[in-house]
């Protein structure tokens, strides 16, 4: 209470005073502003049912939150939010409910605008009820957020959607960021130091103000998780089965290890992956359910066929990774896809789009899947096709918003979402050769009027922030990729047909003009060495990221 009365953390509080609470408080302190004296008082009238009967509660008797709205929108007047408040307590039920528990002594402070704009309010509840039993607090945070969405569409205030979606590539802590930082700094510096160009002292040696400088020009670079969520979601959405997966998630490049049940190797209950360190750097391992919740073991598992030789199979898969072992059977992600297969899995993926047309918007379920499995297409394409994560990877990452869920979809799909697989396979083979450039736009016209699809559905889900997301980073880059493939000429019979060239001895210069040369006459794209989808943005890619090709070492 001394703290929502006082100046705050950044001298931002302003005329601290309640707008809700226990009935006595209201009449003792509702129309005053507070002051450290009052805050006390206050505090010591909560606090007395648990006083008076001692009653103790495991991690604390007082309850805390805060309720806020975005800095956008328009303040609420102390009526509106003592009646939200004293809704959102009534929901939670820490009032009497409707007499039949005694209730708890609270109360909602307001204290003006946060430092970032925002109008919010805080609620303090003792959790000792007035006849010393305890409030029920299990499950409190789900139960918290389940209120104010709906306390949200009741007040006509703009509804929260990242709470339900949170984003795949999840927030970086900060000393996660910093203790990454410092093993990037050490280890670069070290080996700058044993190259010996010039001479340096020990990590140890340097001063404190040289190390944090060095650690904060690492700070400055993009972090792995993004990078490692975009492969691994990508793989996934090529692979049948999850031998498969394992297969492309080291081909990719990636560090893998399983995690097998307790005193067994046959059993994988989940995995981590890592990007490839340089010299001298340890790797960073992240589960799976780190990257993203779509991305944990158990809700790909539920996308693929349950065969009674699956496990076993992948099993053998996982232990290969976990020794650095070949793969066991290589299988469809070697294979290079002819122009029919990419003819035939574009027109079936335009007919599951037209399916999806007739599906509700307010079908949840089934616009989650196809969120998670367009995304996975589109991941799966900037894997083969972009040297450095570019307009294809933006667009995945977007799309992949809108799959995060707290629970598994339970109700089988109304749509068959084998065409996604099917054109994931197929567009993470781009850079092995085979497609055509038409092949190639006509794809990205169907994701196209896809994610218009998809835009609809949350629209109509009234999530207002992830659709204007899909509209600007889906719909806007993978607009700009169809631009850049239908500048590509088509090839002609000639041009496919002609002898290969001879490049025994050729210069990386004149190497560099064949590929120009190539990609002028309609040749396949990746096979001018570079990305079908130039990125005029700055690129988001890890100082450790192997390019498309440099996944050979992993099975040596």
């Amino acid at each position: 209470m001394t703290y929502l009365v006082g100046p705050g953390r950044a001298n931002e509080h302003e005329e601290p005073h309640l707008v809700a609470g226990d009935g006595m408080l209201m009449a003792w302190h509702g129309d005053t502003e507070l002051g450290r004296d009052s805050a006390l008082a206050i505090a010591r009238h909560l606090d007395k049912p648990r006083s008076l009967y001692e009653t103790e509660v495991n991690g604390g008797h007082v309850w805390h939150a805060s309720l806020s709205l975005r800095a956008d929108e328009a303040q609420l007047s102390d009526e509106q939010w003592g009646q939200i408040a004293s809704e959102f307590v009534h929901e939670m039920g820490f009032d009497d409910h409707e007499g039949t528990k005694a209730p708890c002594r609270w109360v909602a402070v307001r204290h003006g605008v946060s430092k970032n704009g925002n109008d919010h309010i805080h609620i303090a509840v003792n959790l000792v009820r007035e006849d010393g039993t305890k409030a029920a607090i299990h499950n409190d945070y789900h139960r918290a957020q389940q209120v104010v969405r709906e306390l949200e569409k009741r007040h006509g205030l703009q509804e929260l959607e990242s709470v339900r979606q949170e984003r795949a590539t999840r927030g970086y802590d900060p000393a996660e960021r910093e203790a990454q930082a410092r093993a990037r700094a050490r280890a670069r510096h070290e080996r700058e130091r044993s190259s010996g160009e010039a001479k340096m002292p020990a990590w140890e040696a340097l001063s404190g103000t040289d190390r944090r400088a060095k650690i904060a020009a690492e700070l400055r670079t993009d972090q792995p998780r993004y990078f490692l969520a975009l492969r691994v979601r990508g793989a996934a959405a090529a692979s049948q089965d999850e031998g498969e997966f394992v297969r492309r998630m080291r081909r990719n490049g990636l560090l893998v290890r399983p995690r097998f049940a307790d005193g067994r190797t046959d059993v994988v209950t989940g995995y981590s992956v890592a990007a490839r360190p340089s010299y001298g750097e340890r790797p960073i391992w992240y589960g799976g359910g780190q990257l993203g919740r779509d991305l944990a073991l158990p809700r790909l598992r539920a996308e693929w066929p349950d065969t009674p030789t699956g496990a076993a199979d992948a099993a053998k898969e996982w232990e290969a990774a976990y020794r650095g072992r070949r793969a066991v059977a290589p299988g469809r992600e070697t294979q290079e896809i002819d122009p029919e297969t990419w003819e035939l899995q574009s027109q079936e993926l335009l007919a599951t789009v037209q399916q999806l047309e007739q599906v509700p918007v307010e079908d949840r379920e089934t616009w989650v899947r196809v969120a998670k499995h367009s995304s996975g297409v589109l991941a799966a394409w900037s894997n083969a096709t972009e040297q450095t994560p570019g307009h294809l990877a933006v667009a995945a990452e977007a799309l992949s918003r809108s799959a995060q869920t707290y629970r598994q979809p339970q109700r089988e799909p109304r749509v068959n979402m084998q065409a996604f697989a099917g054109t994931a396979m197929v567009v993470a083979s781009a850079a092995r050769g085979g497609q055509g450039i038409v092949a190639q736009v006509t794809m990205m016209k169907t994701m196209l009027r896809l994610s218009q699809s998809i835009y609809n559905a949350n629209v109509a889900d009234r999530q207002a922030q992830q659709a204007k997301m899909i509209l600007d980073d889906t719909r806007y880059r993978l607009a700009a990729v169809r631009e850049r493939l239908e500048r590509v000429p088509v090839p002609t019979p000639a041009a496919q047909q002609a002898p290969a060239a001879d490049l025994s001895g050729a210069s990386e210069k004149a190497l560099a003009a064949r590929a120009h040369y190539l990609a002028g006459q309609g040749t396949p794209v990746s096979a001018a060495l570079s990305s079908p989808v130039p990125n005029p943005l700055p690129p988001k890619r890890h100082r450790n990221e192997p390019t498309p090709h440099a996944d050979r070492g992993v099975e040596r």
